[in-house]
């Protein structure tokens, strides 16, 4: 029976999207396809704003670029994938594309999780160490800590991806989604996936409460810091600067956070709710990031009006 069923693995899966609304397939293309052109206009206005604009190439404005960057990634390695199912019916996808989407999916949440941090320790140097700011934060360390964060997120989604390699694929190849996400492509195993659930909760677990003790860490020395700056100007800028980094610092992570709640809750809505609800978490970091930026940011925001004003007004 073993030996029959490992012989029927499937090395072609199909996404079925969201089973329920098969008959109304456009009208989640035209959702999602106005979703992912707001995410692609606005991350790509704050990144040309940020390279076009000399005054914008401080360290700071560049992890923001960077951020719109990797927004840009994640939605892509989901979003025209889903759309081409949705009007095309072009759902079908072998076992290495699929890996290789899962790997890209949890590689640029990790990523985007990583340039947080950089951001923190920015800010923490610029607020709490002032003098030493402009030594400290160079390009060069940034390229640094762009590398050891693209490390990192290797090193902490290979493994899961390695394991589901491993795993022979019988159950069935109709993967209940609309992406390759670990715990939808795990229903399918026919063989035992205890290790790959424990390798990918322990990653998760550990690297999230790693993030935000060295997050609560920063921006509490931050706060600390910025509380004692005399001048009234300066110390609310500081202060509006961080809670707009802690904003979406929240947003990310309550986002990662609903996926394991996602998971939990499958159990007891629809199928469709359940993806519904993980299109959220995947999608809504890279669509409400750079709004928080663009209204949030001065700098960014009057050079964003600047760029439009060009554009509409020549």
């Amino acid at each position: 029976m073993v030996d029959a069923m490992n012989n029927s693995t499937a090395r072609e899966f199909i996404l079925l999207g969201f089973p329920g609304f098969l008959q109304s397939q456009h009208l989640l293309f035209i959702w999602f396809l106005l979703i992912y052109v707001v995410i692609l206009v606005t991350n790509s206005l704050i990144i040309h704003t940020v390279r076009t604009e000399s005054s914008l190439h401080a360290p700071m404005y560049v992890l923001i670029s960077m951020l719109s960057a990797v927004n840009i990634c994640s939605t892509s390695t989901i979003v025209p994938k889903m759309l081409l199912g949705f009007l095309f019916h072009q759902n079908r996808v072998s076992l290495v594309e699929c890996l290789v989407q899962m790997f890209f999916i949890y590689f640029t949440i990790m990523l985007d999780c990583n340039i947080l941090l950089m951001m923190a320790l920015d800010r923490y140097i610029a607020i709490c160490k002032p003098l030493r700011y402009p030594s400290i934060m160079t390009r060069q360390t940034l390229v640094v800590l762009t590398i050891a964060a693209v490390v990192r997120g290797v090193s902490i989604v290979s493994p899961v991806i390695i394991l589901a390699s491993q795993l022979d694929y019988c159950h069935s190849n109709i993967i209940r989604h609309f992406a390759c996400e670990h715990m939808a492509l795990l229903s399918l195993a026919c063989g035992n996936v205890t290790k790959n659930k424990l390798v990918g909760l322990s990653l998760r677990v550990f690297s999230t409460a790693l993030d935000l003790s060295f997050l609560c860490t920063s921006y509490g020395s931050i706060m600390r810091a910025a509380l004692t700056i005399s001048t009234g100007a300066q110390r609310h800028k500081s202060l509006h600067t961080c809670g707009t980094h802690v904003l979406v610092i929240l947003i990310v992570y309550f986002s990662r956070l609903s996926s394991s709640i996602v998971y939990r809750a499958s159990r007891t809505v629809s199928q469709d709710t359940h993806n519904l609800l993980s299109a959220i978490y995947l999608l809504i970091p890279a669509l409400v990031n750079p709004l928080i930026y663009g209204l949030r940011t001065t700098e960014i925001r009057h050079r964003l009006l600047k760029v439009v004003k060009h554009r509409i007004v020549p």
